[in-house]
């Protein structure tokens, strides 16, 4: 055969990968196999322990303590600062009872018209009394006020109990005394109605003066009006009043007349009426 068939040359072989290069190789082309995940872990079991620990700790140390003072001697409490009270045998004497002068629930529990001033001699009623048998009743009373409708509400919510009146007239002037009663249960009702009674009677519409202290009254005073009430056709009229308390009792004295009336007159009146009281 003058001519061989050729034959293929073989391929180099391929050269080693270097070490680095085979720890460059990316983490994708090696599969490893991932480790599992690992259970909770449980907690709480150490804090149990502890908090036990804890109150046995508290547990003996209190023992202990009271092993401690069991054992020592008892030490005598020191004398008493005072003598011991004589406690009394057999049953108490009877109480006697109060006199009209001292239960305060004769007088203003009672009738309130027995507490009013008398009428003087030779004075005589008014033609047309306020109220009924001495009695003023709340729309009656209410019926005072500049407006009926306030008034009415007012005294009611004020806790209004009962008034009782009583008046008379003398040859040139009319006096007219009202002893009122509240419950003063919510709140001091009585106190706060004198107050503003005096307030409104001290006005520069009424009275116009701060008026005088009544002695032997807690804050009561008595007024004489700066100015007579004029009206066309009328003559002109003096004006006097009184405002006080006693317990739950408002004390109301008006003294109109013809003629001037002097500070003597109102402040004699409030002070016997509030005698009675």
């Amino acid at each position: 055969m003058s001519q061989d068939n050729p034959v293929p040359e073989q391929a180099p072989p391929a050269p080693e990968a270097p070490p680095e290069a085979a720890a460059e190789t990316p983490a994708a082309a090696v599969p490893e196999t991932l480790p599992a995940a690992r259970p909770p872990r449980r907690r709480g079991r150490t804090t149990l322990l502890v908090l036990a620990a804890a109150v046995l700790g508290v547990a003996a140390g209190a023992g202990t303590g009271y092993a401690i003072q069991y054992d020592r001697p008892e030490t005598p409490l020191p004398p008493l600062t005072q003598r011991a009270l004589v406690q009394p045998k057999g049953a108490a004497p009877k109480a006697k009872p109060l006199t009209a002068a001292e239960d305060t629930l004769v007088t203003y529990d009672g009738d309130l018209r027995k507490l009013l001033l008398k009428r003087p001699k030779g004075a005589k009623d008014w033609r047309v009394p306020p109220g009924i048998d001495g009695w003023l009743a709340p729309a009656e009373f209410a019926d005072t006020y500049e407006s009926a409708k306030y008034g009415f509400s007012d005294i009611l919510g004020d806790g209004f109990r009962r008034a009782a009146t009583t008046t008379w007239e003398t040859r040139d002037s009319s006096v007219e005394i009202r002893l009122v009663q509240y419950r003063d249960l919510a709140f001091t009702a009585t106190e706060s109605n004198a107050t503003g009674q005096i307030a409104f009677t001290g006005g520069k519409d009424e009275a116009g003066n701060d008026g005088r202290e009544i002695p032997g009254s807690v804050d009561g005073k008595a007024f004489v009006y700066s100015k007579p009430i004029r009206k066309a056709g009328y003559l002109p009229l003096y004006k006097s009043a009184a405002v006080a308390r006693k317990a739950n009792i408002e004390m109301l004295i008006w003294v109109t007349s013809a003629h001037p009336i002097p500070g003597s007159t109102i402040m004699s009146l409030a002070e016997r009426q509030l005698e009675r009281l």
